[in-house]
């Protein structure tokens, strides 16, 4: 099966530099041209909204996956209208699953804490054999850098068990994200993850 979804997790604010806004508009429009579907956690402000509307304003399909009291904080109602799909949660543990469940990968951009606790979670399940999809690191400007040092200083540290499995890809160019998915994608062998694992999460 080819690649059909990414979940793209990133801040909700558009941060200071405005190159964190246009990665997420490139990243969009990169998406619906290849015809991917976006799965993302349903706000329409700052980069999450500069997705969506890259991937909207090209053709292409967008599943917003929100819970239902951050419906007026991180969206306007409006907004959250011209979604293509629209899931409203209870809570905040039942939108990450569902954006797990439905994306083939996952892609960071800038964000603040909840971002970095979203990808940190799937790279988690991945180091825990629940999936071999593939996660990348949007490096716009450097932005992970700190991040990506603190992760070579616990492998280094023997913090994590099993590195090979938690091998995210770091992309500092928006526009090449998707054809890195895309070749990676096409790669893997076991994208589902082991089952007694999942069984016991």
């Amino acid at each position: 099966m080819p690649i059909r979804s990414v979940c793209v997790y990133c801040g909700s604010q558009p941060g200071r530099d405005s190159a964190y806004v246009t990665a997420g508009r490139l990243l969009g429009k990169a998406m619906a041209e290849n015809h991917l579907q976006l799965v993302y956690g349903g706000g329409t402000k700052g980069i999450m909204g500069a997705v969506a509307s890259g991937v909207l304003s090209h053709g292409g399909r967008v599943t917003g996956i929100i819970p239902q009291f951050l419906v007026d904080m991180e969206a306007t109602r409006h907004s959250l209208g011209q979604l293509s799909e629209l899931i409203v949660t209870p809570d905040m543990h039942e939108r990450k699953h569902k954006m797990f469940d439905r994306a083939d990968a996952f892609v960071a951009l800038p964000g603040g804490i909840g971002t970095l606790e979203e990808i940190v979670e799937v790279m988690t399940w991945a180091q825990l054999g629940r999936h071999r999809k593939p996660m990348v690191f949007a490096n716009i400007g450097g932005f992970w850098d700190p991040m990506l040092k603190l992760i070579r200083h616990m492998a280094d540290e023997g913090f994590i068990h099993t590195a090979h499995l938690v091998q995210p890809l770091v992309i500092d160019d928006p526009e090449e994200i998707v054809s890195a998915l895309v070749e990676h994608w096409a790669g893997q062998i076991d994208r589902e993850g082991e089952a007694e694992i999942i069984a016991k999460l």
